[in-house]
């Protein structure tokens, strides 16, 4: 079978076409015929050993999204039928509760081989239905950038109809994030260096808008915008993404009491932010990785029953991996770039 994979050293240039024997599922197990992956941010830092020692020894699959239907089934599988259409987990061993250490330790793409396969076989309970009414490359986008919104927006950050969300960007997380929110009655602020994509933000339902390369102190902007969006004094729940360069920000814009859903690191690792905020205002920092097989299929039971439609950019040939890292490396998406496998 064909793979893309990092082979021989870690680097960009290593990052190659190749092909490995068609896997058989062991008990328990079940074969994925994959139709479909989806790229993400911490897929940039994978063919450079971003991960350090935690990652598995080359050469190693790229990607840990995708889609895939069932062609073959080991010996003890129970819930899973020839046929069924599943996402494998980015997490193969977080099926629910909260997130310890042994959950955390088998990241597709990275402890492990990941998605850009035409075959892969994974345990049953490390895939999960993918929703009915989206395609294979809309499906595929789900593991990762939308179980961590949801995770954010609804597991963690408890957002009721009424609240107001903070959302950083229009890449793959804060656009579910803005989806999500709108789904549950939320109002939605959402950031963008663009103004173009600040009014696709808008056809999408934000209700106020940002253009933080004008404003770069948009906190008390944002501040002001919840207050007249819901008479509260800041953001209820603010999806952060940029880390160090928008931390500060953030925390002058959510309310007391309010949430900072901690996900990204896009503009820094380092801690560069006015703690007493988050003291004297009782503000909550959560970080989010993600999330667990049981997030996943609740987020795909509201995908099913709201009809919401995944936000795809471009999607690029199997073949076209190199260039579709390039593009989302250049910024210029709004929503996720995907990934058409040969067998679709």
């Amino acid at each position: 079978m064909k793979v893309f994979q990092v082979a021989g050293a870690w680097s960009m240039d290593n990052l190659q076409l190749g092909e490995r024997p068609l896997p058989s599922p062991g008990v328990g197990q079940v074969r994925l015929h994959m139709r479909a992956a989806a790229l993400n941010y911490r897929d940039l830092l994978v063919p450079l050993k971003g991960y350090g020692s935690r990652m598995q020894a080359l050469p190693l699959i790229m990607l840990s999204d995708g889609v895939g239907v069932v062609d073959a089934v080991g010996p003890g599988v129970t819930r899973t039928r020839i046929g069924d259409r599943l996402c494998p987990l980015l997490f193969q061993s977080w099926n629910g509760g909260p997130p310890d250490a042994h959950k955390l330790s088998q990241g597709l793409g990275c402890e492990t081989d990941g998605t850009m396969a035409e075959y892969m076989v994974l345990h049953e309970s490390g895939c999960a239905p993918a929703p009915a009414n989206l395609t294979d490359v809309e499906a595929a986008s789900l593991p990762t950038a939308g179980l961590t919104a949801w995770r954010a927006v609804v597991t963690e950050g408890r957002v009721l109809p009424g609240d107001v969300v903070l959302v950083q960007g229009t890449g793959g997380v804060a656009l579910f994030a803005l989806q999500f929110a709108k789904m549950l009655g939320a109002q939605v602020i959402c950031l963008s260096s663009s103004d173009a994509k600040l009014e696709r933000a808008r056809a999408l339902g934000a209700d106020a808008v940002i253009n933080y390369r004008t404003l770069p102190e948009w906190g008390r902007k944002a501040k002001e915008l919840a207050q007249s969006l819901s008479g509260r004094d800041g953001a209820d729940v603010v999806i952060e993404l940029g880390g160090e360069n928008t931390l500060a920000q953030s925390l002058r814009a959510v309310r007391a009491g309010g949430t900072v859903s901690m996900i990204g690191v896009l503009g820094g690792a380092t801690m560069n932010a006015p703690l007493g905020l988050v003291v004297t205002r009782a503000v909550r920092l959560q970080g989010i990785t993600v999330g667990s097989r049981d997030d996943f299929i609740a987020m795909t039971r509201a995908i099913e029953a709201s009809g919401m439609k995944p936000m795809i950019d471009r999607t690029f040939a199997f073949e076209a991996l190199p260039e579709a890292l390039a593009y989302l490396k250049s910024g210029q998406h709004f929503g996720k770039v995907c990934i058409q496998h040969p067998t679709a």
